[in-house]
């Protein structure tokens, strides 16, 4: 069945899905207008919502990603991870080198090297399960900062990318969210209904990219000041944030395969250089020791950390970690699972998960144990005073890290250059998404548009630095996520609902023929 949405045009824009476009560009545009004429109430406000989304709804968060992983691995091991995504012979449109690129690209990103120092430290001076002593301390740090980077968050990106893939190219429907519930709206999702969903799609994208964004000039920030001596100031981060916006258009004005997976697969390069510098200059067998413990503890504490957080009582260290990267993850959920899908084609859904959940994790642990663990050793063993950097300016902790380690020149270097290609393909990845979803599905929507958003991201980005900072950032993305989690669980039942039909048709073709 091939279905389209219809487009018209707007203005100068060519193809657009009217509905969707204007209510999101309003919607962002109302946004802008209050955040920038309403600095401090802006801010009372971003701190309200946030308290008032964790105080009730943090089950929601806990147990919605509990069940998200639960159900890709069911996914996984079941007779439908044969299906393909796509025509039944059809192959990958990428190899295996590229595609984990872009997807690792896109999926961590700029969070992960914002993160990777900051947060082991910050939970090894203040430990969220029990105060302990420093080894001890430093292994739960390490437990709770996988936790947060680990399987819930990929089995979040898988669930919106399966399902987009699934519906889109195996069932000719538009590359759009609403696509996802047509076994449960049918043709409604042509309507109101579907244009609702693309909305909160399109929202929870542009916060979610824009809060990325805003953590990456901020480190950029601290790595030019560490380098050049360029002071951190609010100013100094929004002409980052244009400048690299610019390099993000002019790469996905370039398209999929000249401009993102050619900047994916530089970026991936430049940070395994990176990645191999750290791990030799640093304390090299306390990391692999780390590593192996912290991978151990990890799955066999798998099930009690899902839900451990309920636990905490302190509010704001829940707010500030655990449900934060909760709404990230699912604020991400849109414009990552999206931009997957577009780059899956021609995979079956066992190798879609397995390259796609554990390829990454297994990536990601290795980054934060060798970041993270070298922090740790050089707190723990020689003294070095990381946690005051890391209290004093997050944003500055991976250079101060640095700074430890011979040719520290060089490796903070090396930093900044992997902090703004991780910028350049989230905003890329972002703009193409939320053009893709504003365009009714088209694969390659016109040029212009994706310059708009890609334009948007940045004054949005721009626009949360100056009002409040690392609280505006961490609001949006719960805010944004909160109500895109609900849509989730709907794409869960609707394609659980469509495997089934799909399977019972494979397998009557095969006792036919």
């Amino acid at each position: 069945m091939e279905h389209k949405i219809n487009t018209k045009p707007i203005w100068f824009f060519k193809k657009t899905n009217p509905p969707v476009f204007v209510a999101s560009a309003i919607l962002m545009l109302t946004f802008i207008l209050f955040a920038t004429l309403f600095t401090e109430y802006s801010k009372k406000t971003f701190n309200f919502v946030q308290s008032a989304i964790v105080e009730n709804f943090s089950w929601f968060f806990t147990i919605s990603t509990v069940m998200f992983l639960c159900f890709v691995l069911f996914l996984l091991f079941s007779q439908y991870g044969k299906i393909r995504l796509g025509k039944e012979n059809e192959k990958p449109e990428f190899n295996n080198v590229t595609w984990f690129s872009m997807m690792f690209s896109a999926g961590m990103g700029i969070g992960l090297v914002f993160w990777s120092i900051a947060e082991p430290i910050k939970h090894y001076m203040n430990p969220p399960i029990t105060h302990a002593e420093m080894l001890i301390a430093a292994n739960q740090a390490m437990n709770v900062t996988y936790f947060h980077w680990g399987l819930h968050a990929w089995a979040v990106f898988m669930v919106v990318g399966l399902s987009l893939a699934y519906f889109s190219f195996r069932k000719g429907l538009p590359l759009t969210i609403r696509s996802c519930f047509y076994p449960l709206l049918g043709e409604k999702i042509y309507g109101f209904w579907g244009n609702a969903i693309d909305v909160f799609a399109v929202v929870g994208t542009m916060f979610g990219v824009a809060t990325s964004l805003g953590l990456g000039a901020m480190q950029v920030n601290a790595g030019l000041n560490f380098v050049g001596g360029i002071p951190e100031s609010k100013t100094i981060q929004i002409i980052l944030i244009a400048l690299i916006t610019a390099c993000a258009t002019a790469s996905v004005v370039l398209g999929l395969k000249k401009g993102i997976s050619r900047i994916s697969n530089f970026n991936v390069f430049v940070s395994v250089v990176l990645v191999a510098f750290v791990f030799f200059l640093g304390p090299t067998a306390f990391i692999v020791e780390l590593f192996a413990n912290n991978l151990k503890d990890y799955l066999s504490n798998l099930l009690y950390m899902s839900y451990w957080s309920e636990w905490v009582a302190e509010t704001k260290w829940k707010s500030s970690w655990t449900i934060f990267y909760w709404g990230w993850w699912i604020a991400w959920a849109p414009f990552v699972g999206l931009f997957i899908a577009r780059i899956s084609r021609g995979r079956t859904i066992r190798e879609f998960i397995l390259g796609g959940l554990f390829a990454p994790v297994f990536a990601t642990f290795l980054w934060l144990s060798i970041f993270g663990g070298t922090a740790l050793h050089l707190e723990i063993f020689q003294g070095a005073p990381i946690s005051e950097a890391v209290s004093a300016n997050i944003s500055s902790a991976l250079f101060k890290t640095l700074n430890q380690l011979p040719y520290a020149q060089i490796t903070a270097g090396l930093s900044t250059l992997v902090i703004i290609t991780f910028f350049v393909t989230s905003s890329d990845s972002g703009s193409l998404v939320i053009d893709i979803l504003t365009a009714g599905g088209h694969p390659n929507p016109p040029v212009n548009q994706k310059v708009f958003w890609a334009i948007t991201e940045g004054v949005i980005a721009s626009v949360l630095v100056l009002a409040g900072g690392l609280t505006a950032l961490q609001t949006a993305a719960i805010a944004s996520g909160l109500p895109f989690a609900f849509i989730m669980i709907g794409m869960c039942f609707a394609l659980l609902k469509d495997l089934r039909k799909e399977l019972a048709i494979i397998n009557m073709n095969k006792d036919n023929s």
